[in-house]
């Protein structure tokens, strides 16, 4: 951990991408993928048996639109928390941390990216989809970067309504509609978010302690953090069983469901009984896992069985 100044910013390589690696870094491609993800398994889901052309095309179209939103709001995020970024190892290396990227431009950036990927929904979508990803845009950019995060410790638990939303977009831009299915997704992901940021934030707390914000480890404590990571583990194990039981998925699903809810229970109970920064990192990177997996079981499922 870097032992200057609480005020300094943390030093970066001095090495300078190209002004599109850049702008392209400052839409946080990976987050951005695993949401698009997200996005296409509601749209898979919601359409019963193999899709036709029409509605491949369809699903392209809703993919491409709620990229660009989507990687809209994490550039405003970027220009929103330059200097948060600035004082966290982790972050320190982006263009609007390092005012590489000016302010004026990137809101310009994203503004420009939001406004396509809203025409891009209405026209070619349906305006339910483009009104939802907006809202989902204003939730994440707005509701939870500038209001919840900075002001309180269950930022990332009211927040992640955000973060869950893409199966909803997924599944609107199908068929026009949000049915308890779509709901179910929502859930699983919405429970997902705190244990999976939390346990970041647990090995990062000296970063977040440093940039002002409170998230629980600095607010409530490592122990009783770790007690939570733990509960809402158990918490999701029952909603990933929803799409089961509703009849969404078969019997694949289900056995996959269950190995990857109990690893992610079993990574949670450790952390909680015996804490290493080292288990708190595989507990995060488990969550990712486990996500990932998940959906893509319940992908599988839905051709294969």
């Amino acid at each position: 951990m870097n032992s200057s100044d609480s005020s300094a910013s943390v030093a970066i390589p001095a090495f300078v991408p190209s002004k599109f690696a850049q702008f392209y870094a400052l839409t946080k491609p990976r987050v951005v993928q695993l949401i698009v993800f997200c996005a296409l398994i509601g749209m898979v889901l919601a359409v019963p048996g193999v899709p036709g052309w029409a509605e491949i095309k369809l699903a392209v179209i809703a993919c491409a639109g709620i990229w660009l939103v989507a990687g809209a709001a994490a550039a405003f995020n970027c220009l929103v928390e330059q200097k948060i970024d600035s004082k966290m190892k982790r972050t320190a290396w982006r263009a609007t941390a390092q005012g590489q990227i000016s302010n004026p431009l990137t809101l310009a950036f994203s503004s420009l990216l939001c406004a396509a990927g809203s025409v891009i929904l209405y026209v070619w979508v349906n305006p339910l989809t483009m009104w939802l990803t907006f809202a989902t845009f204003v939730g994440y950019a707005v509701v939870y970067t500038v209001i919840l995060k900075p002001l309180t410790p269950q930022n990332i638990v009211i927040g992640g309504a955000s973060g869950a939303m893409p199966p909803v977009l997924g599944w609107a831009a199908m068929t026009g509609s949000v049915t308890p299915e779509a709901l179910i997704l929502f859930l699983i992901i919405f429970l997902w978010t705190p244990p999976h940021f939390w346990a970041l934030a647990l090995y990062r707390v000296e970063d977040y302690r440093k940039s002002g914000l409170p998230m629980l480890p600095v607010t409530h404590g490592n122990e009783f953090t770790r007690l939570q990571v733990f509960l809402y583990t158990l918490v999701l194990f029952a909603a990933c069983l929803m799409p089961f039981v509703f009849k969404m998925s078969g019997w694949l699903y289900l056995v996959v469901a269950i190995a990857l809810s109990f690893g992610f229970s079993w990574y949670a109970w450790k952390l909680w009984r015996n804490y290493s920064d080292a288990l708190a990192r595989k507990t995060f990177r488990f969550s990712l896992i486990h996500l990932s997996v998940l959906f893509a079981a319940l992908l599988l499922d839905h051709y294969l069985v």
